[in-house]
């Protein structure tokens, strides 16, 4: 459904994006808003531009930006344990600043179909939620962001739903009760699943929780949207 397209951050920077659209022929009638996709540490790989065609054919303009470009370009990793460092490896050759004028300049870009979301997953999700304190958004969504606990001096302005998975070792209760401390407005889901859980190409993909949280997803977007 989506393609890759190039973009500019205000810097100068150069870098892809998976960008799609809703079918013409949607039943809702034109675009429900917005929602730019933060991925996880494997790069816009073939799991997060299918998340992205599927918040598509839900309604929205969906983008997807390579946040990778920035230390090397079409990183698609899969994941296994040399994915897991390599991806890792990316992470830290990256300037959190210079990734926000990269998902700034997403945002930007598809503002035009209405409210705008940041939906992030692992290090996007962490992502999602430093965008709900720092950018234009209108919501945010956060699967399993394990770096928020580094990031809780910072408030969000825009309402954040969370989703952890029980079994999570690298999010403890503990450190989702010390997020839930900071962000006392925040919707919380905790499910009996790993991290990871909504990917379909992870050994800890569990569907009923992966399901579960995509329709609140699309709930909290829908009710937000509305609203505005």
């Amino acid at each position: 459904m989506g393609e890759f397209t190039r973009l500019m951050a205000r810097d100068g920077h150069e870098f892809s994006a998976w960008l799609a659209a809703p079918p013409p022929d949607a039943s809702h009638g034109g675009s429900r808003g917005a929602v730019v996709i933060l991925q996880e540490i494997f790069g816009v790989n073939s799991h997060i531009r299918s998340v992205t065609d599927g918040f598509a054919a839900q309604g929205y303009v969906a983008i997807a930006p390579s946040l990778f470009d920035r230390a090397k370009r079409g990183v698609e990793l899969g994941y296994g344990p040399e994915d897991i460092q390599q991806g890792r490896g990316y992470v830290l050759q990256l300037d959190i600043k210079q990734v926000m004028l990269d998902i700034t300049a997403c945002i930007n870009v598809v503002r035009h179909a209405g409210p705008v979301a940041a939906v992030g997953y692992c290090w996007g999700g962490t992502l999602a939620y430093l965008a709900a304190c720092e950018l234009r958004v209108a919501a945010a969504v956060s699967y399993y962001g394990s770096r928020i606990v580094e990031h809780l001096d910072r408030r969000t302005h825009a309402p954040v739903q969370y989703h952890f998975g029980e079994l999570d070792k690298s999010i403890p209760p503990e450190a989702i009760e010390k997020i839930r401390t900071a962000d006392p407005s925040g919707e919380f889901h905790i499910y009996p699943a790993d991290h990871g859980f909504n990917c379909d190409q992870r050994a800890s993909f569990d569907a009923p929780s992966a399901r579960l949280a995509r329709e609140r997803t699309l709930a909290f977007l829908a009710a937000r949207f509305t609203s505005d």
